[in-house]
């Protein structure tokens, strides 16, 4: 490169001076922009994770499982658009995934309140009472029914049950026929009715107008509710529709993922928060014990913000003519960043630290406490830290960690201000059929969070210092994206 631009400036161009000076300036700049594109590139990190030693730590077995809960949020807009059948194939992967039945919770966020969407969601549920038992009982790979049977694989390897044949191929069955259920209401979806989609008893359906309903919240499975065909619990399965009124921005996508943080909050309120697309599924049962390797490790956990994992693409033609592996950047810039501070958020296949989201500074080690300690900057520099700022980082440290959630309802309550709450109590089921069950048997937490007045709810606190960094990883091979159609 030097030698290049050597040449380039010994040798000027006379008769046209202004072009070969201004072509030699955008060459310099390139070449400044490559050696800058390369910094990140030098420092690779190749993550490894130990999933028997997380097991011997907090979930040994005949013990009661010390795993962290985690929501698992999913998020869709339009069913005709994002198919119904790709989103159920999501979720089964979700609910058959290899952690604590009681740990792990899935809200999917209808962000266009369409009916195709809950009704597929209920057919979901319905499926999942025996699809999830049959994954964990043969320990099949994925776990996402479409994929697993278009696998052109043996699927008799390390299969040693003589009834596996057996009831697999009556679990095929049972996924065509399921697949034939979703395809009809996508039929029907087809034609609106002019005066808007109604259930059996009549009744309007809330979200006939995608931009201006009131927020629907219907928990499908639960802990308490319905089982498997087993008899075992099933992970809770929660249908999310957040409210939306005209002249209030929404904020699209971001406004979605708030709106699941504050309702995971009042029901679940898992430690952790992951989020994917509707068209994302599960490519290893193991990848929420795959991000709690990193969340819970004793030395680095608490300060870690989140864990992203790489998207993958099923379908990718033999030359790969769209790039769609990724691998210049999940393979060598994602890990490149991951050497220097972290990876960035890509927007989907992301484990979160609730805490972090939250605003909440990472928990104080004794090494954070020293008075000396070199604060290391793109600027170089030792900085000694101010008395006052010693003292506010020692009260800090007196915080003691707890297990109890990270607000309650009362603390929700005190901080509000101008918000209009109304909650609609109906009669709880766990079964839903038909679209009738909606407003007839089923238990409504309908939320206005919307004033006229514009008030902001406002969270109570103080900050005592400046901010610290929360820290990032990359964990690979995870998570698969379904190509476009």
């Amino acid at each position: 490169l030097c030698f290049f631009f050597q040449y380039r400036v010994s040798h000027p161009v006379r008769d046209a001076y202004g072009l070969w000076l201004v072509s030699v300036i955008c060459e310099i700049w390139f070449a400044l922009s490559w050696l800058l594109d390369q910094f990140p590139k030098w420092y690779p990190i190749n993550r490894e994770t130990y999933l028997d030693r997380l097991a011997l730590r907090y979930d040994r077995e005949g013990e009661p499982s010390q795993l962290c809960p985690i929501d698992i949020f999913v998020s869709t807009v339009d069913p005709l658009k994002e198919p119904p059948l790709i989103t159920a194939n999501t979720v089964l992967s979700i609910l058959a995934v290899d952690y604590p039945v009681d740990k792990v919770s899935c809200y999917v966020s209808d962000d266009g309140s369409a009916m195709l969407t809950f009704e597929s969601l209920s057919e979901t549920a319905e499926f999942a009472r025996k699809w999830v038992p049959f994954c964990k009982k043969h320990n099949i790979e994925p776990r996402a029914p479409e994929f697993y049977f278009q696998q052109k694989i043996d699927y008799l390897k390390d299969k040693i049950q003589p009834s596996f044949v057996k009831e697999r191929r009556a679990m095929k069955r049972e996924y065509e026929e399921f697949k034939i259920r979703i395809n009809a209401l996508v039929a029907k979806a087809q034609k609106v009715p002019e005066e808007g989609w109604t259930m059996a008893d009549g009744t309007a359906w809330p979200g006939n107008n995608p931009r201006d309903h009131p927020g629907m919240i219907q928990v499908f499975l639960g802990h308490s509710g319905g089982l498997d065909t087993d008899g075992n619990e099933l992970p809770r399965l929660v249908y999310v529709s957040r409210e939306k009124r005209p002249g209030f921005q929404h904020h699209k996508k971001a406004g979605a993922m708030n709106a699941l943080i504050r309702v995971s909050a009042v029901l679940t309120n898992g430690a952790y928060l992951l989020n994917v697309d509707c068209d994302h599924y599960f490519n290893s049962s193991k990848a929420l014990r795959e991000a709690m390797c990193f969340m819970m490790d004793p030395a680095l956990g608490r300060k870690t913000c989140y864990v992203q994992f790489p998207q993958r693409f099923d379908g990718i033609d033999l030359h790969d003519r769209y790039a769609n592996r990724n691998i210049v950047f999940f393979d060598i810039n994602m890990k490149g960043l991951d050497g220097i501070q972290g990876p960035m958020y890509v927007g989907t296949g992301c484990c979160f630290n609730r805490q972090a989201l939250y605003g909440y500074d990472p928990v104080l080690t004794e090494a954070d406490l020293e008075p000396n300690i070199v604060v290391k900057s793109c600027c170089g520099g030792r900085k000694k830290k101010s008395k006052s700022y010693m003292d506010n980082k020692n009260r800090m440290m007196k915080r003691t960690e707890s297990s109890a959630p990270i607000f309650n309802m009362e603390d929700i309550e005190e901080g509000i201000e101008g918000m209009c709450l109304q909650f609609l109590p109906y009669i709880y089921s766990w079964h839903l059929r038909t679209s009738a069950w909606f407003l007839q048997h089923a238990f409504i937490f309908k939320l206005t969070t919307l004033s006229e007045s514009h008030q902001v709810m406002r969270m109570k606190g103080q900050c005592l210092c400046p901010r610290r960094d929360w820290r990032s990883d990359l964990v690979s091979l995870l998570y698969l994206l379904h190509p476009p159609l």
